[in-house]
């Protein structure tokens, strides 16, 4: 595997499987891959294919049966479960398809929540401002009920960048929207994906939002291939 300048992202041989009733099923098949800093790509697929569950290694929320991950060189298996946190609070922005906004805080309080972790001095101004950014400041006093999906959606990418991570992974982000509103959370996300000069990996199954990327993953069977040729071939 050729060696990429200023990586953010490597993955060396991983593999991982989970228990199903008396057997296990593996998703992943040894693994390899590298990603450069301010590069976005996309990792596409069937459903099943291991998809989300890559990206929650990359998030270190789950743990590979073998091989190696690193983020911005530090090898997550050496971490423990606080040093992991740390690591999530400093360098990674997190954007899910079903948005996970707290009911009972508003839109600028959700926002705020990683600043508050991260006992930023700054946490309202940033808060408002990365709120303004997608759109959303006349709506920070309102609650997660009274938003659109595509509002909310824009709030949970709001708090996923307000801490200027150099990392942001999405899950389906357009999946719970209509074509409409997801089209334009789609916009915003690679619009701030450029004004922010983070690093992009996104869970799709858009082949129009996977096209924007730099570069197309496509699992399948557990391995990966990459090329825009093939990347939607059956």
């Amino acid at each position: 595997m050729e060696k990429i300048e200023n990586t953010m992202i490597k993955l060396k041989d991983v593999s991982m499987s989970y228990a199903v009733e008396q057997s296990r099923v593996s998703v992943l098949k040894d693994v390899s891959l590298e990603i450069r800093a301010g590069e976005s790509v996309a990792i596409i697929g069937p459903s099943g294919s291991g998809k989300t569950t890559l990206l929650l290694l990359l998030a270190g929320l789950d743990h590979p049966d073998s091989g190696s991950i690193e983020i911005q060189g530090t090898q997550l298996d050496a971490l423990s479960a606080d040093e992991l946190a740390d690591l999530r609070r400093d360098r990674l922005g997190i954007v899910f398809q079903s948005f996970h906004l707290i009911p009972s805080l508003t839109a600028l309080g959700n926002v705020t929540l990683p600043l508050e972790i991260a006992a930023d001095p700054d946490i309202n101004a940033k808060a408002r401002e990365t709120l303004r950014r997608v759109g959303l400041d006349h709506r920070e006093s309102h609650y997660p009920m009274q938003l659109s999906g595509g509002e909310q959606q824009r709030v949970a990418i709001a708090r996923a960048l307000v801490h200027a991570p150099p990392l942001l992974l999405a899950d389906e982000p357009t999946g719970n929207l209509d074509k409409d509103t997801g089209s334009a959370i789609s916009d915003l996300l690679f619009e701030l994906h450029a004004h922010s000069g983070s690093t992009l990996v996104l869970v799709t199954h858009d082949e129009t939002l996977a096209m924007r990327c730099d570069r197309q993953l496509r699992l399948d069977g557990g391995s990966l291939i990459e090329g825009q040729a093939h990347a939607f071939s059956a």
